[in-house]
């Protein structure tokens, strides 16, 4: 979807104080020779990048994926006076302005777009402007159902990068049904893991976590490994489709991991 919205020195002036804030991120390695990924990571709708979850994930990206950096934000309500967040076509704009930043920051590596439920939302629809080459999205918790009972799947259907969702089996912003229908729609390579009893923010309650023979640690560890593996395959694919332009085809791979 294309973004309308005029271009402010103040939005252009807070993406240059984050990229001053990501190029000082422990997370960041010397991967140059290796054209390790570069990741944008969205938070979510009630925190900001400095929450406990997204360090946690962000730490879990770094160990699985060994990125060149992964670079997080906060979106500009965070720190305003309106704490809750506004519709995600009103975040595209300074969205779309960071990763721009970041790209051309690191023009050699692949770039992988990363968020936590409103962030996967947002990171959809920036993946989705015609001018960001994304080798591809992961969404960890896509508000699929929306309160009111409405599908947010347009910014999906729209998606040409490949995507993976991350979701808790008991994510009542996303049912796996209805998940499932929305991926038969997609033309796109798309893969989901499921962490089983988890719910929105994969949360898995005590009484369930023997159901699952798994702790809270190793089935997010589990998740984050699914995603290298995805990351692994859709640049194989992306080298093939370099290579061998005329003979090679991305299937829509419908798979659900447990």
């Amino acid at each position: 979807m294309a973004s309308k919205r005029p271009r402010s020195t103040e939005i252009d002036e807070q993406v240059v104080q984050l990229m001053k804030r990501a190029e000082s991120s422990p997370v960041k390695f010397d991967n140059y020779n290796h054209k390790s990924p570069v990741v944008v990571f969205a938070h979510g709708a009630g925190a900001p990048s400095t929450s406990d979850w997204m360090i946690r994930w962000r730490n879990l990206l770094t160990n699985a994926l060994n990125p060149v950096e992964i670079v997080t934000f906060d979106y500009p309500y965070i720190s305003g006076k309106r704490k809750a967040a506004p519709d995600p076509e009103k975040l595209v704009g300074f969205h779309l302005d960071f990763v721009r930043k970041v790209a051309s920051k690191y023009p050699e590596h692949p770039l992988i777009l990363i968020g936590k439920s409103l962030g996967s939302r947002v990171s959809c629809m920036v993946a989705a402007e015609k001018d960001i080459k994304v080798l591809g999205v992961v969404c960890l918790g896509y508000p699929l159902k929306a309160i009111k009972g409405a599908i947010r799947d347009e910014p999906l259907l729209k998606l040409t990068a490949p995507i993976m969702f991350v979701q808790g089996s008991n994510d009542s912003f996303c049912p796996l049904k209805l998940l499932e229908v929305v991926r038969k729609k997609l033309k796109i390579l798309n893969e989901l893991h499921v962490i089983e009893h988890g719910d929105h923010s994969f949360q898995i309650a005590k009484k369930n976590i023997e159901l699952t023979g798994l702790t809270h640690q190793q089935a997010e560890e589990r998740a984050a490994e699914s995603i290298a593996m995805f990351v692994s395959k859709i640049r194989n694919e992306k080298e093939k489709v370099i290579t061998q332009p005329s003979s090679t085809t991305i299937s829509n791979i419908m798979s659900y991991e447990m």
